[in-house]
């Protein structure tokens, strides 16, 4: 008879695919509309010198609605809903990677270390060139720019939202070439590997030891829920001086990632290694609750028939 306090881990094999991606699209892009503000807001912390525009997340919120409208909170938005393709080759690799892995070894840990850092990977190969394009939209104040590029205007007119994309695109291109679309790549995947390689072991560890201080008929979605942002929030917290450095580069223009942290260092001092932490860890905490929640039940709506009755949730 199966232990109730196990948690059981639907693999790859036991998915229907065609379910698996069709629900997979719907639940991240109403994630992404819930959290992308604070993404941005998070950005413009970054890459801001110091609190010379904004004291802090709620400050931002409040002033980029206040002088941009809801609008401003949104910048970027339709050119970053692109990374949904990004999104379903993450949890494609993800999966595949452990049952690759699975063969050699079956320690979950090892398991998830190695099919996080792997999807991320291969996601970020996909996400860099749509993240440059949008965070550089994400820079664009109202009548000005925090950036290394702002749209123009023709003719006193306001660009539309997929003139200000082409405008910024035709603009890194001028500037930098192909590879514009690419800075910053390397400091992406010391940002982004790590982060994924991180989350999903502890996210397993912290949903382990919670079911073991649990009752028994405690549902696991509920430890899942509380699982995922307490893994979040520990790779957040890890990985966020390498985001600070990461944001920089791409939105500023700058080549090398030991320079930009030497001169963050000179400027803010460790603090400034913290920039955009609570942010990140804002959104990070209700969009992970709904990804972990919507993963796992995705997971199970995708289940192959046969398999549904054999399990206990």
């Amino acid at each position: 008879m199966e232990d109730k306090r196990n948690i059981p881990i639907i693999e790859w094999e036991h998915l229907d695919k065609r379910k698996f991606y069709v629900f997979g699209i719907c639940m991240t892009m109403m994630i992404r509309v819930s959290v992308y503000p604070f993404t941005l807001i998070r950005t413009r912390l970054q890459v801001q010198k110091g609190k010379s525009l904004y004291n802090g997340t709620f400050d931002a919120f409040v002033k980029i609605l206040r002088t941009e409208g809801t609008a401003g909170l949104y910048r970027g938005f339709l050119v970053n809903t692109f990374t949904l393709i990004s999104g379903q080759c993450y949890v494609t690799t993800y999966e595949l990677t452990r049952k690759y892995v699975s063969r050699y070894n079956n320690n979950n840990a090892v398991k998830s270390l190695v099919a996080g850092g792997s999807a991320s990977l291969v996601a970020q190969s996909i996400t860099v060139p749509i993240d440059v394009i949008s965070q550089h939209l994400m820079m664009q104040r109202k009548g000005e720019s925090m950036g290394r590029f702002k749209v123009q205007n023709q003719d006193g007119k306001r660009l539309l939202v997929f003139g200000q994309t082409k405008d910024i695109i035709v603009q890194i291109f001028k500037a930098d070439g192909f590879r514009g679309f690419y800075r910053g790549y390397v400091a992406s995947l010391l940002t982004y590997i790590p982060n994924s390689a991180v989350w999903w072991p502890f996210y397993h560890f912290y949903a382990e030891q919670l079911s073991s201080l649990t009752p028994k008929d405690c549902p696991h979605l509920l430890l899942q829920a509380i699982s995922g942002p307490l893994a979040a929030a520990t790779a957040s917290t890890l990985t966020n001086p390498m985001d600070v450095i990461r944001a920089r580069v791409q939105v500023e223009g700058k080549s090398s990632i030991i320079l930009t942290f030497r001169q963050l260092m000179a400027e803010e001092g460790p603090w400034g290694l913290t920039k955009g932490l609570s942010a990140r860890i804002i959104s990070a905490t209700p969009s992970t609750i709904v990804i972990v929640v919507g993963y796992e039940t995705l997971k199970k709506l995708s289940l192959r028939p046969e398999l549904v009755d054999s399990r206990h949730w």
